[in-house]
């Protein structure tokens, strides 16, 4: 089978979970012997012909915050469309329902693979979220088939909008690399530093756990994985607020990034926005530590494998939890090896692809009907 994948940044993933998960899901797909085509941004990622068994299309975009996404998905579609033409097209992002429809007028069956509500994000400005809420009303409606990663995102949906979709949580594979200096580098000791990894965006609250972790007067370091192309006052912001404790680090993939996880104390997600987020299942099948926000969908991942906190409470609450965890040493080590067991019963990059072709034969299947 032709498998055609569109909406993200493209692969290797340098960016954020939309590109993680597309490219595991490419390499798992590619593994059962399909053809698999991923769409790429070249001025985003690394320009490569193939990668993990899938061939790499790449089509230059408007490079604007609001019109990259959209320009780029329609463009790809195009070539998509009067080119090798694939058996199913997966887009992803909600953000794209208007080009989705375009895909099955030229007689491809679609996939719609949208995230947590993207409407919610504090960076959109008023315009933008209403185009985004239009989006996510319609997302149900403009494919042959509409997903979701997360049961909570898709009550949501189905509250709001009145059409239930299918969700298929993200996987998760992070095996310990081992040392690579990555944590010398930094000057962190391992299993005694908090670790934030996430696009610096102000839903995922990097800000409150630099003034949590100020206020907590905990003696080990925060190091902060993540940036953000579109956001600049924002990280400035993150920096004028941190001591000489913060360690920014930028974007960290590979190795680097495996290391940070299995060695961090205390993994924190306190975001407040989205589905399944890929860090929280990655830190689980690492064995991390994890501390996340009482937000619906991150409580549905961590079930009682992780400390919570409530973002009602503001940083005070999260200052409070960071204090506590990292004074209960067989309290993290209960909660790591926790995680790493519910990762490995139920987030696996393989039994996610499966769950992905087979409703992608459902969506065959109704084409055919």
């Amino acid at each position: 089978m032709k498998i055609a994948m569109l909406g993200t940044r493209g692969i290797p993933a340098a960016y954020s979970g939309f590109e993680t998960a597309v490219e595991h899901l490419a390499r798992e797909f590619a593994l059962r012997g399909h053809e698999v085509t991923v769409y790429c941004r070249p001025h985003m990622v690394e320009r490569r012909e193939t990668h993990v068994g899938a061939r790499l299309v790449h089509i230059p975009t408007v490079q604007n915050k609001y019109l990259d996404t959209l320009v780029h998905t329609a463009r790809c579609t195009a070539h998509m469309v009067r080119g090798n033409r694939p058996d199913v097209a997966l887009y992803f992002i909600s953000g794209n329902a208007p080009v989705v429809p375009f895909a099955r007028l030229a007689g491809v069956p679609t996939v719609f693979q949208i995230d947590g509500l993207d409407s919610e994000r504090a960076k959109w400005p008023a315009a933008a979220r209403a185009y985004i809420r239009w989006c996510e009303r319609m997302s149900g409606r403009v494919s042959t088939l509409t997903i979701t990663d997360s049961r909570s995102v898709a009550d949501t949906l189905e509250a709001k909008y009145g059409v239930r979709i299918p969700w298929i949580p993200y996987g998760a594979d992070l095996p310990d690399p081992g040392d690579h200096g990555f944590c010398e580098r930094l000057g962190v000791e391992p299993g005694r530093f908090v670790l934030f990894v996430g696009r610096l965006v102000p839903e995922n609250n990097a800000h409150l756990l630099i003034e949590a972790h100020r206020a907590s007067g905990i003696d080990w370091p925060l190091v902060i994985v993540g940036d953000a192309p579109y956001a600049q006052d924002y990280v400035d912001r993150l920096h004028d607020m941190a001591g000489d404790d913060v360690r920014f680090t930028g974007y960290v993939f590979g190795d680097g990034y495996g290391e940070l996880v299995h060695r961090s104390g205390v993994m924190c997600v306190p975001t407040e926005v989205g589905g399944t987020h890929p860090v929280i299942v990655e830190g689980m099948a690492g064995g991390a530590t994890l501390l996340v926000s009482d937000h619906a969908p991150n409580v549905e991942v961590v079930g009682d494998a992780a400390a919570t906190f409530s973002l009602a409470g503001g940083a005070a609450t999260l200052a409070e939890a960071l204090t506590s965890l990292t004074a209960d040493a067989a309290r993290r080590a209960k909660l790591g090896f926790a995680a790493a067991v519910r990762a490995a019963d139920r987030y696996s990059w393989s039994t996610c692809a499966d769950r992905y072709l087979q409703l992608i034969g459902a969506a065959l299947e109704r084409r055919r009907g």
